[in-house]
């Protein structure tokens, strides 16, 4: 069995997740996962367990932080959600 790095449980169903960069992490649930490996919003400091929005390299949970905290860069960004085809 493995233990998992956020909560030490030991799981017969851990799992490992390996990022981009090499890092190998091992986890008993995605809750453990996500409160490890999300990136935080800049503005809000929510994690991003969603899509977010990255402007200048920084992580944004939503197109509203981006624009409250990115200036002219962040002004340009949209949010889909709502947004129907012609």
């Amino acid at each position: 069995m493995a233990s998992c790095e956020v909560c030490g449980n030991d799981y017969w169903m851990a799992f490992e997740v390996r990022t981009v960069s090499g890092d190998v992490h091992t986890f008993d649930c995605f809750e453990c996962a996500a409160h490890r490996l999300a990136p935080i919003c800049e503005h809000c400091q929510v994690k991003i367990v969603g899509h977010g929005v990255e402007v200048s390299g920084r992580f944004f949970c939503c197109a509203h932080c981006a624009r409250a905290q990115e200036g002219a860069q962040g002004a340009e960004i949209r949010d889909t959600v709502g947004a129907r085809p012609a």
